[in-house]
């Protein structure tokens, strides 16, 4: 029977706490690749995007072309495996990504958001965000009390009505739109086109914005709205337009801008080009499949 030899192993932790502090990563004696990344410590956060970036595969053949294929992708790709199964830090991190994915959800909005934006707050026919997850139909349609309040605080026949609704992701709100929102308005308030009065529509979802266009005499409306949530990202917004838009329109005659998110394309850089949109949109009195590209 071996016998364990303490001086031995004494040496060889003593050398892995050396390298770590030094490189923040180990070597392992006969291994293909040069260093094995450090684990994750246990007080980071195995969501970011740091801890993500290092790959969990155990010596890669070419770990530097691996690197570059995890810089160009959120994909789940270097993960590694343990026997058949995942490994337990992308098992969690998997479990985490779908816990901010349930949360964009069911959370509402911060009041402080909409309050920096300076958007009141009107609802649509849920009473709670159960009803609006479920009674999709109940999400595009605006409140009695909505109705009112939009034709007593809003400017009546805009050229562009644009409002945020939650969506089904708040976090996506919070996270975008107090950088498109006034890049848009200004953007189009420069063409001299007539700006509505922007709000936040509680439990809102894309139809609503025909009920908004009707109440309003809008010719374009553009709703800002969060996208339904991945294990990638859940902060995703999307901008939806629509001209002289009425209820029960087809869904074709909408345009749409999406993937608004910081790893894809930039708040401000898609106010610009929604603000673009829509003044195309406005000369062509088209939307949809109908705009001429």
């Amino acid at each position: 029977m071996n016998q364990v030899n303490p001086e031995l192993i004494a040496a060889i932790v003593t050398e892995i706490v050396k390298q770590l502090e030094t490189t923040g990563s180990v070597r392992l004696p006969g291994s293909a690749s040069s260093a094995v990344p450090a684990p994750a410590k246990e007080w980071e956060d195995i969501t970011s995007p740091e801890c993500k970036a290092v790959p969990l595969i155990d010596n890669p053949e070419d770990p530097e072309a691996l690197l570059r294929m995890m810089k160009r992708t959120t994909a789940r790709i270097g993960v590694g495996r343990a026997g058949s199964r995942l490994k337990t830090q992308t098992m969690l991190a998997l479990r985490a990504d779908h816990a901010q994915a349930r949360d964009a959800v069911f959370a509402d909005v911060n009041p402080k958001v909409l309050e920096e934006a300076g958007l009141f707050t009107v609802q649509t026919m849920c009473e709670d965000k159960n009803t609006y997850v479920t009674r999709p139909d109940l999400g595009r349609q605006l409140s009695p009390e909505a109705v009112q309040t939009l034709r007593e605080k809003c400017v009546a026949n805009p050229d562009v009505q644009i409002y945020a609704a939650d969506g089904l992701s708040s976090t996506a709100i919070e996270a975008n739109l107090n950088k498109i929102l006034p890049v848009i308005t200004e953007s189009l308030t420069r063409m001299g086109l007539k700006v509505g009065t922007p709000f936040y529509l509680r439990f809102g979802r894309v139809g609503s914005q025909e009920h908004v266009a009707e109440t309003l005499g809008a010719k374009v409306v553009c709703t800002l709205i969060g996208e339904r949530p991945g294990l990638a990202t859940a902060e995703s917004m999307s901008a939806y337009i629509s001209y002289n838009a009425y209820v029960g329109m087809p869904e074709s005659k909408r345009t749409v801008v999406s993937n608004i998110h910081k790893n894809g394309t930039a708040a401000v850089e898609a106010g610009a080009y929604v603000a673009e949109v829509i003044a195309k949109i406005l000369e062509q009195k088209a939307s949809g499949v109908d705009l001429v590209k």
